[in-house]
């Protein structure tokens, strides 16, 4: 197998946890959405919580295409 076509099958592999970000920020945000229609007085408290959680499954898609990017253009 030639440099360039492993390069782009590991870049590939490093990126798969993207669907799980995605299905991560859907979840959190639909239980946002839950939790304020049942207890609309405790909004500023949820949300705060609901945008620290977005934050961290957001941040494992940054490091997915971080790797993706070392593996195509550094090594």
């Amino acid at each position: 197998m030639e440099l360039e076509a492993a390069k782009m099958i590991g870049a590939g592999l490093a990126v798969i946890g993207l669907g799980g970000v995605g299905a991560g920020i859907g979840s959190i945000f639909s239980s946002l959405i839950s939790a304020i229609a049942r207890n609309p007085a405790a909004e500023g408290k949820v949300f705060g919580r609901a945008i620290l959680g977005f934050a961290l499954v957001e941040a494992v898609a940054l490091y997915a295409l971080v790797i993706a990017m070392l593996i195509l253009f550094v090594f």
